[in-house]
């Protein structure tokens, strides 16, 4: 049954690419493991931060989300996430933090076309991928944009790392937005300046200072990966209260009964 599952889903056969991922299992596959320890249990920790008024009533929920900037699942999980957070306000709070994960560690830095890459990789195989996850943005009220370049996220990991040690509302509302520029948009997930407007948009001071420097925040985000995110093959990966753990881009409803099972 496994191996079924494994070689095709709706016709698309698997392999380690975070489109195709995408339709097997809602979940972007990295170009360093193996796709059938994604069907095993994954470890790491998650988490996200509401407020903290009338807190003392309520249980605390703290998720770990390992995840990439350059996997459309990963956005698609942090919505389906936020909807349920919404509509569990009244019984929890909430802490979130964002841990690094590579799809793929040797993506250039400088950054390639995006269709250029896929095509190239995967064949004609990259349109009906595209036209895929166009219908699963559509869903959302989102246009999935293909334009612009792809490439390393080495330093939109380090920036995420260091707006979480300014506030974790912050940082959650940042990968919001490197999200939604660079599926929505076509903007490059290395292009300095954007990361640099970004975090200004939602209130992190000092990433032009940080980004400066190329060494700025890789050991931290080495730490992360390898505390975080070392054992597990795809994301988006949560693990609620460090006992409830998912993959993939699940529907608001699973995670809500996560919440309940995490919290019990």
């Amino acid at each position: 049954m496994q191996d079924n599952v494994e070689k095709s889903w709706r016709g698309w056969d698997i392999t380690s690419s975070c489109l195709v991922g995408v339709v097997m299992f809602r979940s972007c596959l990295s170009l360093r493991g193996s796709p059938s320890s994604l069907l095993q249990s994954f470890p790491g920790k998650i988490l996200m931060a509401a407020s903290v008024s009338n807190t003392a009533s309520k249980k605390l929920i703290q998720i770990d989300v390992s995840s990439d900037s350059v996997c459309p699942w990963c956005f698609v999980g942090k919505k389906n996430l936020d909807k349920a957070i919404d509509a569990s306000k009244d019984q929890y709070n909430f802490e979130i933090r964002w841990r690094p994960f590579f799809l793929d560690p040797s993506a250039p830095k400088e950054g390639v076309s995006k269709k250029e890459f896929y095509r190239q990789k995967y064949g004609n195989r990259y349109e009906g991928m595209f036209a895929r996850m166009s219908e699963v943005f559509k869903g959302l009220g989102l246009e999935f944009d293909t334009s612009g370049l792809t490439g390393n996220s080495l330093d939109s990991h380090r920036l995420i790392h260091y707006a979480g040690k300014q506030a974790p509302e912050k940082q959650h509302n940042l990968v919001e937005e490197l999200f939604i520029g660079y599926f929505t948009q076509g903007k490059y997930i290395g292009d300095r300046e954007f990361l640099v407007e970004t975090a200004k948009k939602v209130g992190i001071e000092g990433a032009e200072e940080l980004l400066s420097d190329p060494n700025n925040g890789v050991t931290e985000v080495k730490e992360e990966l390898a505390k975080y995110s070392q054992n597990i093959s795809g994301v988006p990966n949560y693990t609620i209260n460090g006992k409830v753990k998912l993959s993939g881009a699940q529907p608001p409803e699973t995670f809500q009964n996560a919440f309940k099972a995490a919290s019990a």
